[in-house]
């Protein structure tokens, strides 16, 4: 069950980081008077969103796959110490 504490906290700990830029960007481009109206930013948020949960997702993925890479070496370098005892 530790195993899995890291992935469950990646959402909390992306969350604030996304507030934070989220309001930076928005308060940019009302400041800047930008040329893209502001449903197009709007949307383009959400794809950069949807696009970073499946990152985060992929990333989860691929840290369970190391981790249980990590536990067989593991396991093989005991079962190799005992082989050769």
């Amino acid at each position: 069950s530790t195993a899995n504490a890291p992935e469950d906290d990646a959402p909390n700990r992306y969350s604030r980081t996304e507030r934070t830029v989220y309001g930076r960007y928005s308060r940019d481009a009302n400041s800047s008077g930008s040329s893209l109206p502001s449903n197009a930013l709007e949307k383009r948020i959400e794809e950069l969103e949807r696009e970073l949960a499946k990152e985060r997702q992929e990333n989860a993925r691929l840290m369970k796959m190391a981790q249980d890479k990590e536990e067989l070496i593991g396991k093989l370098k005991e079962e190799i110490d005992l082989l050769n005892r």
